[in-house]
């Protein structure tokens, strides 16, 4: 019974919301670094991506979790929604920059922001949500309900 008041807690202490241009000043960055190249990034040019991204409404959403106690961003993932022609214009969601800080790892922070994710996806009408992950990367998405299809490419410019 112990485990369900502190699941109970820990749920309501860790919120999945979307990003807050505040966040900035919260780690954010900080915490994407974890995750992949990310250079630092002016006050200005955060506040202009963010103006950028938050005028795409539902269709560009990066959501975070916050230690309120800490006032740090501890875990951050984005999904952007396609539009396409195919399966009588249907729609997918591609899920991007999952990252969980390495002090708040084996929190099911991970978890939640995917399912969150997942299901802003659905509410948009998304016939699936795809993602990319590498394979040290695939069990934690398989326990999200997730299964490998086919291969991934990619070509970069820079």
């Amino acid at each position: 019974m112990q485990n369900n008041i502190n699941s109970s807690s820990h749920d309501q202490k860790f919120q999945v919301r979307k990003l807050e241009f505040s966040d900035k000043s919260k780690g954010f960055i900080e915490l994407l670094q974890q995750l992949s190249v990310c250079d630092s990034v002016s006050d200005k040019e955060f506040e202009e991506r963010f103006q950028e991204l938050s005028s795409l409404g539902d269709d560009h959403v990066i959501c975070v979790i916050e230690d309120d106690q800490l006032e740090k961003i501890i875990a951050t993932g984005s999904v952007f929604i396609e539009k396409k022609f195919l399966r009588n214009r249907g729609k997918v969601g591609h899920i991007e920059d999952v990252v969980v800080d390495s002090s708040a790892r084996g929190l099911q922070l991970g978890k939640k922001i995917v399912e969150f994710l997942a299901e802003h996806s659905r509410s948009r009408g998304c016939y699936k949500v795809i993602l990319d992950c590498g394979a040290e990367n695939k069990g934690f998405y398989e326990k999200c309900g997730f299964k490998q299809k086919e291969i991934q490419m990619v070509r970069y410019f820079i």
